[in-house]
């Protein structure tokens, strides 16, 4: 990559001088893990290689410590405590969370911090946030104190809990939280999470310190929980971590950005007096250099902030195609519960269209083979297969200005040998990972053969379109005819966002726009309509 500052921010495009982060590492080497078994395999494995002196820290929106990371285990909890046990300094910081009545993890973020602290680790419950807002980062890192060479790192959109471990099946954890009764017994769900190694892992470690090493106590702002944790004896204060190891050594051939969001809040992060959107600005500078193809897959996909973003790119570059990979219906029933959220997509949805037409903007959800909804959960964004993303942010205002978040973005010095070389027909050329990652994602849900020598479908954005939109055509008529004959290839259906009348528009729109997407910007920034 002769000049990585086209595609990636610069320190001062980061807009958070307070930060120890570097602009970017080279040298990394990445490897996207597609579903949670393949992540949580991998987790097992190399946290069972740490002995005496190494260090686990992790960070978590929800914990479940009896969550089965291999079917027949460890759980959450045994692992750590096997590490704990082998001289390995764990370390944690997760959400405090709101309570489960309302559908998030209290009680369960308690217990898991109840079951590391009693095996000798430490964990924070953290609610440093703003009101109605959470920590959403999810990342570990480990750390070799003899040999940096076998430090490792995950992050990315998959919590340490129930319902992550699926995979390319999609018959859903055994282990399941309560969704929409649509998801079945147990939801099939959709998720991915990088492996790192090379010096992103120390940027990663740094984060992690950044949290944890901040002064303000964990429970500021929140007299009566203070008082309840105090009475639980939950950890409100961290004390010191151990010296922070040196960087690994470069090993592969990854540019690496650590791109993050914190809030505006008072008393303010000593990291980030101002907060960061390092997420927003990165995601913004990457898309508008796109000319051909974004691909996206998230949970949400509504702001009508963030679909500005893409509509701008859709109206300035008239041979780019948008390719939104979305979940077919909220995780929770009720109106208050999913209407706004159908308002949030219906104006991003629309918002697009109009400036790209409905032969370039291609929304689609995801079944398994038994037709069940696949709730997709993953966070992932690829721009015109050079730049790509993958993080715990979802294309929302709240992940991009609200709730801290943590994403990964990646550029591959090494050229692309496949057919089109070059589709943006900028000179920049596809990038192996990007499009390696575009592909993988693309198979799955189309049902192709990695050995099939079916990639021509896919390599070129039109013919990749095309696919996707004739196989999600020709699934969605079978549906309609009463499903005789045998069933097309492919999961992908055209998502249909739900229409909804006036006078729901008139109650939903204020919850949507206050509750469920809430803006975490100063005001100034807000007026300017900038992140």
């Amino acid at each position: 990559m002769d000049d990585p500052s086209q595609w990636l921010l610069t320190s001062e495009e980061r807009g958070n001088p307070a930060t120890a982060l570097p602009a970017w590492t080279s040298g990394n080497l990445v490897r996207p893990l597609v579903h949670g078994a393949t992540y949580f395999d991998r987790l097992v494995e190399e946290v069972g290689a740490l002995g005496e002196g190494d260090h686990l820290w992790f960070t978590d929106w929800r914990g479940d410590p009896d969550e089965r990371l291999r079917p027949d285990g460890p759980t959450v909890a045994e692992l750590f405590e096997q590490a704990l046990l082998r001289g390995v300094c764990v370390r944690g910081l997760v959400w405090r969370s709101h309570i489960d009545a309302m559908s998030f993890s209290a009680r369960e973020n308690r217990s898991l911090d109840r079951d590391v602290e009693e095996d000798g680790g430490q964990v924070v419950l953290d609610q440093r946030v703003r009101r109605a807002g959470s920590h959403h980062q999810k990342f570990v890192v480990l750390r070799h104190r003899d040999d940096p060479s076998r430090d490792v790192a995950f992050a990315g959109g998959i919590d340490l809990c129930h319902s992550r471990r699926d995979d390319a099946a999609h018959e859903g954890d055994p282990q399941s939280v309560a969704m929409s009764s649509a998801y079945g017994e147990h939801p099939p769900w959709h998720d991915v999470q990088l492996e790192l190694r090379g010096p992103a892992v120390h940027v990663l470690d740094t984060v992690f310190r950044e949290r944890w090493e901040d002064p303000t106590n964990a429970d500021s702002g929140n007299p009566l929980a203070w008082v309840r944790d105090r009475l639980r004896h939950a950890r409100l204060d961290p004390p010191p971590l151990p010296p922070q190891l040196p960087p690994p050594p470069e090993c592969g051939p990854h540019l690496v950005q650590t791109l993050r969001t914190y809030p505006a809040i008072r008393p303010p992060y000593d990291f980030a007096p101002g907060g960061e959107r390092s997420v927003a600005r990165g995601y913004s500078k990457a898309v508008r250099r796109a000319r051909r193809l974004i691909y996206l897959e998230d949970q949400y996909m509504w702001s009508g902030e963030v679909a500005q973003l893409f509509a701008e790119a859709l109206a300035s570059n008239p041979e780019l195609h948008l390719v939104v990979v979305v979940p077919r219906i909220p995780d929770q029933e009720g109106a208050f519960n999913a209407t706004p959220q159908y308002v949030g997509r219906r104006q991003a949805i629309d918002m697009c269209v109009r400036a790209g037409g409905d032969e370039r903007v291609h929304v689609f959800d995801v079944e398994n083979h038994a037709g069940t909804p696949v709730y997709v959960h993953a966070k992932v964004c690829v721009v015109d297969d050079v730049w790509a993303s993958i993080g715990s942010d979802n294309f929302n205002r709240r992940s991009w200005t609200h709730d801290s978040e943590l994403s990964t973005a990646v550029l591959d010095t090494t050229r692309d040998a496949r057919e089109p070389r070059d589709p943006s027909g900028t000179g920049v050329g596809a990038r192996t990972l990007a499009r390696d990652l575009r592909l993988e994602l693309a198979r799955e849900h189309l049902d192709l053969d990695p050995d099939g020598g079916e990639d021509d479908l896919l390599l070129d954005p039109e013919r990749f379109v095309a696919t996707l939109t004739s196989r999600a055509a020709a699934l969605a008529e079978w549906h309609a005819g009463g499903r005789r004959g045998p069933r097309p290839p492919g999961r992908l259906r055209p998502h249909r966002p739900e229409r909804l009348s006036r006078l729901t528009r008139l109650w939903a729109t204020p919850v949507y726009r206050l509750l469920v997407d809430p803006d975490g910007r100063p005001l100034r920034m807000r007026l300017r309509k900038d992140f």
